[in-house]
Protein backbone atom coordinates (compact mmCIF):
# COMPACT_ATOMS: atom_id res chain seq x y z
CA UNK A 1 0.00 0.00 0.00
CA UNK A 2 0.95 3.65 -0.84
CA UNK A 3 2.47 5.09 2.38
CA UNK A 4 3.12 9.37 0.89
CA UNK A 5 0.48 11.32 -0.50
CA UNK A 6 2.41 12.47 -2.75
CA UNK A 7 2.91 11.52 -6.29
CA UNK A 8 6.64 13.71 -7.18
CA UNK A 9 7.84 11.63 -4.33
CA UNK A 10 6.49 8.37 -5.61
CA UNK A 11 8.10 9.13 -9.27
CA UNK A 12 11.01 9.92 -7.54
CA UNK A 13 11.03 6.50 -5.81
CA UNK A 14 10.66 4.75 -9.25
CA UNK A 15 12.81 6.57 -11.19
CA UNK A 16 15.72 6.32 -8.82
CA UNK A 17 14.57 2.46 -7.87
CA UNK A 18 13.42 2.73 -4.52
CA UNK A 19 10.40 1.91 -5.35
CA UNK A 20 8.52 -0.60 -7.33
CA UNK A 21 6.17 0.15 -9.94
CA UNK A 22 6.19 2.24 -13.35
CA UNK A 23 4.93 5.44 -14.97
CA UNK A 24 3.96 6.73 -18.32
CA UNK A 25 6.81 9.06 -19.02
CA UNK A 26 10.07 9.91 -17.99
CA UNK A 27 9.59 13.54 -18.42
CA UNK A 28 7.17 13.19 -15.24
CA UNK A 29 9.62 13.76 -12.97
CA UNK A 30 11.01 17.27 -14.69
CA UNK A 31 9.96 20.30 -13.43
CA UNK A 32 7.18 21.79 -15.39
CA UNK A 33 8.68 25.05 -16.66
CA UNK A 34 11.03 22.62 -18.40
CA UNK A 35 8.59 21.28 -20.76
CA UNK A 36 6.34 24.51 -21.22
CA UNK A 37 8.08 26.28 -23.25
CA UNK A 38 7.06 22.91 -25.52
CA UNK A 39 4.07 22.31 -27.28
CA UNK A 40 1.91 20.12 -25.63
CA UNK A 41 0.11 19.16 -22.64
CA UNK A 42 2.60 17.91 -20.71
CA UNK A 43 3.84 14.42 -19.47
CA UNK A 44 0.70 12.56 -18.31
CA UNK A 45 -2.06 10.85 -19.14
CA UNK A 46 -2.70 13.40 -22.39
CA UNK A 47 0.85 13.48 -23.86
CA UNK A 48 -0.59 11.93 -26.93
CA UNK A 49 -3.99 14.31 -27.29
CA UNK A 50 -3.13 16.82 -30.16
CA UNK A 51 -3.50 20.16 -28.49
CA UNK A 52 -4.93 23.20 -30.61
CA UNK A 53 -2.28 25.83 -31.74
CA UNK A 54 -4.46 28.89 -29.80
CA UNK A 55 -3.76 26.87 -26.43
CA UNK A 56 -2.41 29.07 -23.97
CA UNK A 57 1.47 29.02 -23.12
CA UNK A 58 3.13 29.94 -19.94
CA UNK A 59 5.94 32.35 -19.82
CA UNK A 60 9.20 31.84 -17.59
CA UNK A 61 9.04 32.77 -13.71
CA UNK A 62 11.51 34.35 -12.07
CA UNK A 63 14.50 32.15 -11.61
CA UNK A 64 13.96 32.40 -7.64
CA UNK A 65 11.33 29.85 -7.80
CA UNK A 66 12.69 27.89 -10.17
CA UNK A 67 15.87 27.48 -7.87
CA UNK A 68 14.07 27.31 -4.47
CA UNK A 69 13.70 24.15 -2.80
CA UNK A 70 10.46 22.06 -1.79
CA UNK A 71 10.67 23.40 1.70
CA UNK A 72 11.60 27.08 0.82
CA UNK A 73 8.58 27.40 -1.27
CA UNK A 74 6.40 25.87 1.49
CA UNK A 75 7.71 27.90 3.86
CA UNK A 76 7.19 30.70 1.45
CA UNK A 77 3.34 30.23 0.30
CA UNK A 78 2.28 29.84 3.60
CA UNK A 79 3.96 33.02 4.71
CA UNK A 80 2.82 34.95 1.47
CA UNK A 81 -1.30 33.38 2.08
CA UNK A 82 -0.97 34.49 5.51
CA UNK A 83 0.25 37.98 4.92
CA UNK A 84 -3.02 38.29 2.51
CA UNK A 85 -5.11 36.95 4.74
CA UNK A 86 -8.70 37.12 3.78
CA UNK A 87 -7.78 39.04 0.48
CA UNK A 88 -7.08 35.67 -1.59
CA UNK A 89 -8.94 32.40 -1.34
CA UNK A 90 -7.22 29.50 -3.04
CA UNK A 91 -9.32 26.23 -4.30
CA UNK A 92 -7.75 23.32 -4.79
CA UNK A 93 -8.95 20.53 -7.14
CA UNK A 94 -8.76 17.05 -6.54
CA UNK A 95 -6.51 15.74 -8.67
CA UNK A 96 -3.82 18.54 -7.70
CA UNK A 97 -0.65 17.07 -6.41
CA UNK A 98 -0.43 17.22 -2.52
CA UNK A 99 2.04 19.99 -2.26
CA UNK A 100 0.00 22.57 -4.03
CA UNK A 101 -3.95 21.43 -2.42
CA UNK A 102 -2.37 21.25 1.14
CA UNK A 103 -2.73 24.76 0.76
CA UNK A 104 -6.34 25.18 -0.21
CA UNK A 105 -8.82 26.91 1.44
CA UNK A 106 -11.27 24.39 -0.12
CA UNK A 107 -10.35 20.96 -2.11
CA UNK A 108 -12.97 19.58 -3.87
CA UNK A 109 -14.30 18.59 -7.26
CA UNK A 110 -15.40 21.21 -10.16
CA UNK A 111 -19.49 21.38 -8.71
CA UNK A 112 -18.32 22.28 -5.33
CA UNK A 113 -15.46 24.78 -6.14
CA UNK A 114 -18.09 26.21 -8.62
CA UNK A 115 -19.83 27.06 -5.50
CA UNK A 116 -16.99 28.10 -3.50
CA UNK A 117 -16.06 30.39 -6.11
CA UNK A 118 -19.39 31.99 -5.59
CA UNK A 119 -18.99 32.02 -1.85
CA UNK A 120 -16.16 34.92 -1.72
CA UNK A 121 -17.42 37.86 -2.68
CA UNK A 122 -14.93 40.02 -0.81
CA UNK A 123 -11.98 38.60 -1.74
CA UNK A 124 -9.61 40.18 -3.60
CA UNK A 125 -8.57 37.33 -5.32
CA UNK A 126 -9.47 34.03 -6.78
CA UNK A 127 -6.47 31.64 -7.31
CA UNK A 128 -7.68 28.30 -8.60
CA UNK A 129 -5.19 25.36 -8.74
CA UNK A 130 -6.89 23.08 -11.49
CA UNK A 131 -7.04 24.07 -15.07
CA UNK A 132 -7.96 26.72 -17.55
CA UNK A 133 -12.13 26.02 -17.84
CA UNK A 134 -11.89 25.87 -14.17
CA UNK A 135 -10.62 29.55 -14.06
CA UNK A 136 -12.97 30.27 -16.53
CA UNK A 137 -15.71 29.08 -14.65
CA UNK A 138 -14.68 31.33 -11.44
CA UNK A 139 -14.19 34.42 -13.34
CA UNK A 140 -17.85 33.86 -14.39
CA UNK A 141 -19.18 33.63 -11.04
CA UNK A 142 -16.96 35.71 -8.94
CA UNK A 143 -17.73 39.63 -8.86
CA UNK A 144 -16.01 41.95 -11.46
CA UNK A 145 -13.82 43.23 -9.58
CA UNK A 146 -12.40 39.85 -8.34
CA UNK A 147 -9.11 38.63 -10.34
CA UNK A 148 -9.29 35.20 -11.01
CA UNK A 149 -5.56 33.69 -11.53
CA UNK A 150 -4.84 30.22 -13.15
CA UNK A 151 -1.29 29.97 -11.18
CA UNK A 152 0.44 27.90 -15.14
CA UNK A 153 -1.40 29.05 -18.18
CA UNK A 154 -0.15 25.47 -19.71
CA UNK A 155 -2.80 23.71 -17.77
CA UNK A 156 -5.50 23.23 -20.25
CA UNK A 157 -7.64 20.42 -20.74
CA UNK A 158 -7.30 17.88 -23.56
CA UNK A 159 -10.81 16.36 -22.80
CA UNK A 160 -12.64 19.98 -23.07
CA UNK A 161 -10.55 21.10 -26.20
CA UNK A 162 -12.00 18.19 -28.01
CA UNK A 163 -15.39 20.72 -28.85
CA UNK A 164 -14.67 23.65 -29.46
CA UNK A 165 -16.79 26.52 -30.53
CA UNK A 166 -16.30 26.39 -34.36
CA UNK A 167 -17.25 22.32 -34.43
CA UNK A 168 -19.75 22.63 -32.10
CA UNK A 169 -22.09 25.60 -34.20
CA UNK A 170 -21.82 23.46 -37.31
CA UNK A 171 -23.08 20.79 -35.47
CA UNK A 172 -26.11 22.97 -34.20
CA UNK A 173 -26.39 24.06 -37.44
CA UNK A 174 -26.85 20.60 -39.12
CA UNK A 175 -29.08 19.66 -36.56
CA UNK A 176 -31.41 22.76 -36.83
CA UNK A 177 -31.44 21.94 -41.04
CA UNK A 178 -33.13 18.70 -39.78
CA UNK A 179 -35.27 19.36 -37.39
CA UNK A 180 -35.45 23.51 -37.18
CA UNK A 181 -35.36 24.86 -33.40
CA UNK A 182 -38.67 25.43 -32.69
CA UNK A 183 -40.83 23.60 -29.71
CA UNK A 184 -43.30 21.30 -31.15
CA UNK A 185 -47.08 20.81 -29.53
CA UNK A 186 -45.90 19.30 -26.87
CA UNK A 187 -43.84 23.08 -25.68
CA UNK A 188 -40.33 20.48 -26.74
CA UNK A 189 -38.04 21.53 -28.78
CA UNK A 190 -35.87 19.38 -30.94
CA UNK A 191 -32.63 19.04 -29.20
CA UNK A 192 -31.38 20.31 -25.74
CA UNK A 193 -27.35 21.29 -25.51
CA UNK A 194 -25.88 20.21 -22.45
CA UNK A 195 -22.11 20.80 -21.82
CA UNK A 196 -19.96 18.77 -19.04
CA UNK A 197 -18.47 21.55 -17.17
CA UNK A 198 -15.08 20.51 -18.75
CA UNK A 199 -15.39 22.21 -21.62
CA UNK A 200 -14.88 26.09 -22.63
CA UNK A 201 -16.39 29.22 -21.49
CA UNK A 202 -17.75 29.75 -25.04
CA UNK A 203 -19.69 26.24 -25.30
CA UNK A 204 -20.88 27.16 -22.00
CA UNK A 205 -21.99 30.62 -23.47
CA UNK A 206 -23.29 28.36 -26.66
CA UNK A 207 -25.18 26.74 -24.40
CA UNK A 208 -26.11 29.45 -22.47
CA UNK A 209 -28.08 31.39 -26.12
CA UNK A 210 -29.24 28.09 -27.19
CA UNK A 211 -31.75 27.08 -24.15
CA UNK A 212 -28.66 24.56 -22.54
CA UNK A 213 -26.94 23.66 -19.47
CA UNK A 214 -23.50 22.35 -17.88
CA UNK A 215 -23.57 19.59 -15.85
CA UNK A 216 -20.70 18.56 -13.72
CA UNK A 217 -20.14 14.35 -13.07
CA UNK A 218 -22.20 15.24 -9.76
CA UNK A 219 -25.05 16.11 -11.03
CA UNK A 220 -25.17 14.69 -14.66
CA UNK A 221 -28.28 12.66 -13.89
CA UNK A 222 -30.18 15.90 -12.61
CA UNK A 223 -29.29 17.81 -15.57
CA UNK A 224 -30.13 15.25 -18.13
CA UNK A 225 -33.70 14.91 -16.23
CA UNK A 226 -34.09 18.75 -16.83
CA UNK A 227 -33.12 18.69 -20.66
CA UNK A 228 -35.80 15.90 -21.31
CA UNK A 229 -38.41 17.98 -19.64
CA UNK A 230 -37.55 20.79 -22.19
CA UNK A 231 -36.10 18.63 -24.91
CA UNK A 232 -36.89 15.58 -26.61
CA UNK A 233 -33.03 15.05 -27.09
CA UNK A 234 -29.88 16.04 -25.98
CA UNK A 235 -26.60 16.84 -27.75
CA UNK A 236 -24.23 15.85 -24.86
CA UNK A 237 -20.21 17.32 -25.13
CA UNK A 238 -17.33 17.07 -25.19
CA UNK A 239 -17.24 13.59 -22.65
CA UNK A 240 -18.92 11.20 -24.48
CA UNK A 241 -18.44 8.46 -21.30
CA UNK A 242 -20.24 10.50 -18.72
CA UNK A 243 -22.96 10.79 -20.83
CA UNK A 244 -23.55 7.33 -22.24
CA UNK A 245 -23.56 6.03 -18.31
CA UNK A 246 -25.75 8.36 -17.08
CA UNK A 247 -27.96 7.93 -19.94
CA UNK A 248 -27.69 4.00 -19.80
CA UNK A 249 -28.35 4.45 -15.85
CA UNK A 250 -31.31 6.40 -16.62
CA UNK A 251 -32.32 3.51 -18.73
CA UNK A 252 -32.07 4.84 -21.73
CA UNK A 253 -31.39 2.75 -24.46
CA UNK A 254 -27.59 2.64 -25.74
CA UNK A 255 -28.90 2.21 -29.26
CA UNK A 256 -30.58 5.48 -29.20
CA UNK A 257 -27.02 7.63 -28.25
CA UNK A 258 -25.16 8.15 -31.88
CA UNK A 259 -21.86 9.21 -31.26
CA UNK A 260 -20.70 12.28 -32.74
CA UNK A 261 -17.87 12.92 -35.02
CA UNK A 262 -17.20 16.66 -35.35
CA UNK A 263 -14.95 16.00 -39.02
CA UNK A 264 -17.85 14.26 -40.71
CA UNK A 265 -21.23 15.18 -42.08
CA UNK A 266 -24.03 14.78 -39.40
CA UNK A 267 -21.59 13.68 -37.26
CA UNK A 268 -20.89 10.43 -39.34
CA UNK A 269 -24.58 9.12 -38.97
CA UNK A 270 -27.87 9.28 -41.03
CA UNK A 271 -30.73 11.47 -40.50
CA UNK A 272 -32.89 8.04 -39.15
CA UNK A 273 -30.31 7.70 -36.87
CA UNK A 274 -30.58 11.47 -35.33
CA UNK A 275 -34.27 10.88 -35.67
CA UNK A 276 -34.46 8.28 -33.21
CA UNK A 277 -31.69 9.39 -31.13
CA UNK A 278 -32.19 10.78 -27.18
CA UNK A 279 -28.78 11.47 -26.61
CA UNK A 280 -26.60 12.45 -29.14
CA UNK A 281 -22.80 11.89 -27.47
CA UNK A 282 -20.16 13.96 -29.20
CA UNK A 283 -16.91 12.04 -29.53
CA UNK A 284 -14.43 13.27 -26.89
CA UNK A 285 -13.10 11.72 -24.00
CA UNK A 286 -10.61 11.91 -20.90
CA UNK A 287 -7.03 10.82 -21.17
CA UNK A 288 -7.15 9.84 -17.13
CA UNK A 289 -10.12 7.77 -17.14
CA UNK A 290 -9.51 5.80 -20.58
CA UNK A 291 -7.09 3.91 -19.27
CA UNK A 292 -8.94 2.09 -16.42
CA UNK A 293 -10.28 -1.11 -17.84
CA UNK A 294 -12.14 -4.42 -17.17
CA UNK A 295 -9.17 -5.96 -17.08
CA UNK A 296 -7.74 -4.22 -14.15
CA UNK A 297 -10.82 -4.80 -12.24
CA UNK A 298 -10.67 -8.45 -13.18
CA UNK A 299 -6.76 -8.20 -11.82
CA UNK A 300 -7.94 -6.65 -8.72
CA UNK A 301 -10.70 -9.28 -7.91
CA UNK A 302 -8.34 -12.04 -8.66
CA UNK A 303 -5.90 -10.39 -6.19
CA UNK A 304 -8.78 -9.94 -3.87
CA UNK A 305 -11.80 -10.86 -4.50
CA UNK A 306 -13.58 -8.67 -1.67
CA UNK A 307 -12.13 -5.64 -3.14
CA UNK A 308 -14.68 -2.86 -3.46
CA UNK A 309 -14.10 -1.36 -7.10
CA UNK A 310 -15.80 2.19 -7.78
CA UNK A 311 -14.56 4.18 -10.77
CA UNK A 312 -15.31 7.18 -12.45
CA UNK A 313 -17.81 8.02 -14.90
CA UNK A 314 -15.88 8.86 -17.46
CA UNK A 315 -14.52 5.93 -17.56
CA UNK A 316 -15.73 3.61 -21.18
CA UNK A 317 -19.10 2.06 -20.12
CA UNK A 318 -17.59 -1.90 -20.24
CA UNK A 319 -15.12 -0.30 -17.30
CA UNK A 320 -18.39 1.35 -15.40
CA UNK A 321 -20.23 -2.28 -16.24
CA UNK A 322 -17.65 -4.06 -14.63
CA UNK A 323 -16.89 -2.11 -11.40
CA UNK A 324 -19.53 -2.69 -7.93
CA UNK A 325 -19.82 1.64 -8.08
CA UNK A 326 -19.05 4.28 -10.25
CA UNK A 327 -19.17 7.75 -9.23
CA UNK A 328 -17.99 11.62 -9.01
CA UNK A 329 -14.48 12.23 -7.00
CA UNK A 330 -17.17 13.37 -4.34
CA UNK A 331 -19.00 9.96 -4.51
CA UNK A 332 -15.40 8.03 -4.49
CA UNK A 333 -14.18 10.15 -1.71
CA UNK A 334 -17.21 9.72 0.74
CA UNK A 335 -17.49 6.53 -0.35
CA UNK A 336 -13.98 5.69 1.44
CA UNK A 337 -14.82 8.08 4.63
CA UNK A 338 -17.80 6.52 5.51
CA UNK A 339 -16.68 2.88 5.20
CA UNK A 340 -17.15 1.85 8.63
CA UNK A 341 -14.53 -1.38 8.32
CA UNK A 342 -11.72 -1.91 7.51
CA UNK A 343 -11.80 -2.36 3.13
CA UNK A 344 -9.98 -3.26 0.72
CA UNK A 345 -10.60 -0.43 -2.16
CA UNK A 346 -9.32 -0.55 -6.14
CA UNK A 347 -10.24 3.19 -7.29
CA UNK A 348 -10.58 4.04 -11.30
CA UNK A 349 -9.46 7.59 -11.43
CA UNK A 350 -6.93 10.28 -11.47
CA UNK A 351 -3.84 8.97 -9.10
CA UNK A 352 -3.23 12.01 -6.79
CA UNK A 353 -6.78 11.64 -5.64
CA UNK A 354 -6.28 8.03 -4.99
CA UNK A 355 -2.82 7.98 -3.22
CA UNK A 356 -4.24 11.26 -1.19
CA UNK A 357 -6.78 9.28 0.13
CA UNK A 358 -4.76 6.01 0.67
CA UNK A 359 -2.30 7.94 2.85
CA UNK A 360 -5.30 9.71 4.57
CA UNK A 361 -7.06 6.59 5.91
CA UNK A 362 -4.63 3.88 6.65
CA UNK A 363 -7.50 1.87 8.12
CA UNK A 364 -8.49 0.72 4.30
CA UNK A 365 -6.09 -0.66 1.50
CA UNK A 366 -6.63 1.67 -1.24
CA UNK A 367 -5.03 1.50 -4.31
CA UNK A 368 -5.73 2.37 -8.01
CA UNK A 369 -6.24 0.56 -10.88
CA UNK A 370 -4.15 1.24 -13.34
CA UNK A 371 -0.61 -0.14 -12.55
CA UNK A 372 1.28 2.56 -14.22
CA UNK A 373 1.37 5.95 -12.29
CA UNK A 374 0.30 7.81 -14.81
CA UNK A 375 -1.15 11.70 -13.44
CA UNK A 376 -3.51 14.06 -15.83
CA UNK A 377 -0.85 15.82 -17.44
CA UNK A 378 -1.81 19.73 -16.96
CA UNK A 379 -3.83 19.13 -13.20
CA UNK A 380 0.60 17.92 -12.90
CA UNK A 381 1.30 21.51 -14.14
CA UNK A 382 0.17 23.23 -11.37
CA UNK A 383 3.91 23.13 -9.18
CA UNK A 384 4.39 25.11 -6.21
CA UNK A 385 6.80 27.48 -7.60
CA UNK A 386 3.78 28.77 -9.91
CA UNK A 387 1.88 28.86 -7.00
CA UNK A 388 4.50 30.82 -4.80
CA UNK A 389 5.10 33.09 -7.58
CA UNK A 390 1.47 34.42 -8.27
CA UNK A 391 0.91 34.48 -4.39
CA UNK A 392 4.29 36.97 -4.31
CA UNK A 393 3.20 38.67 -6.91
CA UNK A 394 0.07 39.75 -5.32
CA UNK A 395 2.15 41.22 -2.34
CA UNK A 396 3.81 43.10 -3.97
CA UNK A 397 0.37 44.37 -6.02
CA UNK A 398 0.63 42.85 -9.46
CA UNK A 399 -1.41 40.59 -10.61
CA UNK A 400 -0.21 37.81 -12.91
CA UNK A 401 -2.12 35.49 -15.33
CA UNK A 402 -5.67 36.96 -14.79
CA UNK A 403 -8.13 35.06 -16.58
CA UNK A 404 -11.14 36.73 -17.91
CA UNK A 405 -13.98 36.34 -19.84
CA UNK A 406 -14.99 38.38 -22.93
CA UNK A 407 -19.28 39.67 -21.90
CA UNK A 408 -20.41 38.58 -25.00
CA UNK A 409 -19.62 34.87 -23.84
CA UNK A 410 -19.58 35.53 -20.22
CA UNK A 411 -23.45 36.48 -19.89
CA UNK A 412 -25.08 33.27 -21.61
CA UNK A 413 -22.43 31.31 -19.71
CA UNK A 414 -23.44 32.16 -16.99
CA UNK A 415 -27.23 31.66 -17.58
CA UNK A 416 -26.12 27.90 -18.43
CA UNK A 417 -23.50 27.99 -15.05
CA UNK A 418 -26.88 29.18 -13.04
CA UNK A 419 -28.66 26.34 -14.34
CA UNK A 420 -26.11 23.96 -13.55
CA UNK A 421 -26.05 25.35 -9.68
CA UNK A 422 -29.81 25.08 -9.17
CA UNK A 423 -29.85 21.87 -10.30
CA UNK A 424 -28.66 20.00 -7.06
CA UNK A 425 -26.84 16.40 -6.82
CA UNK A 426 -29.40 13.86 -5.42
CA UNK A 427 -26.27 12.54 -3.69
Amino acid sequence: MTTTASIELTLRDISAGTAAGSMCGDELITAPWDVDASPGYGPGASTADPIPASAPRQGEIPQEYRDASAEELRDRIIAAKAALGDRVVLLGHHYQRVEVVEHADYIGDSFMLAGAAQNHPDAEAIVFCGVHFMAETADLLSTPDQAVILPNLAAGCSMADMATIDEVEDCWEQLAELWGTAPDASGKVPVIPVTYMNSSAAIKGFCGRNGGIVCTSSNAEVVLDWAFERGHRVLFFPDQHLGRNTAIDMGIDPDRMPLWNPRKPLGNNTAEVLDDARVILWQGFCSVHKRFTPTQIAAARAANPDVRVIVHPECPRETVAAADESGSTAYITKAIESAAEPTAFAIGTEINLVQRLAADHPQHTITCLDPVVCPCSTMYRIHPGYLAWVLESLLDGRIVNRITVDAEVADPARTALDRMLAAKPRI
